[in-house]
């Protein structure tokens, strides 16, 4: 796509920080990190969201994702690092793999309203409803 970031991205025909390519995919440092050495990890062909990549694609990005979490870990002393899907700014699939220095690094802002160090937890549902989502999940993926 002639429009997508990160097609120009993959392409050449923008800079990056390649941290890694392959002829499948490329992983970067983003340019709005959470953290330092936030990642991000594409398929160099445009897929609009994850749930569009064909499954060893999305594995390659995964395996390529790991990779990075160890490296992460070893430079930034951390515990643990994220990877997660978004979507949300750019309509590429995209994962973002980020050192997390602390338990909120990758929690929505809507949920840090009162700050981070006074968190609260969503509500649980109910379990009926929780039984009811899960029938229709169930079933949806059977389709």
């Amino acid at each position: 796509m002639t429009d997508c970031l990160f097609c120009k991205i993959a392409s050449g025909a923008l800079p990056a920080h390649i941290l890694h390519e392959d002829a499948d995919i490329l992983a970067f440092l983003g340019l709005h990190p959470i953290r330092k050495g936030h990642a991000l990890v594409i398929p160099k062909a445009h897929y609009t969201w994850f749930e569009d990549l064909p499954e060893p694609l999305a594995t390659k990005i995964t395996s390529c994702a790991q990779s990075l979490a160890r490296a992460m870990k070893h430079i930034y002393r951390v515990e643990r690092v994220a990877m997660f899907y978004t979507g949300i700014h750019v309509a590429h699939a995209h994962a973002h793999v980020v050192p997390m220095a602390h338990i909120h690094d990758v929690t929505s802002a809507a949920y840090l309203e009162d700050g981070p160090e006074n968190f609260t937890t969503p509500p649980q549902l109910p379990v009926t409803e929780m039984a009811e989502i899960t029938q229709a999940i169930r079933s949806a993926m059977l389709t």
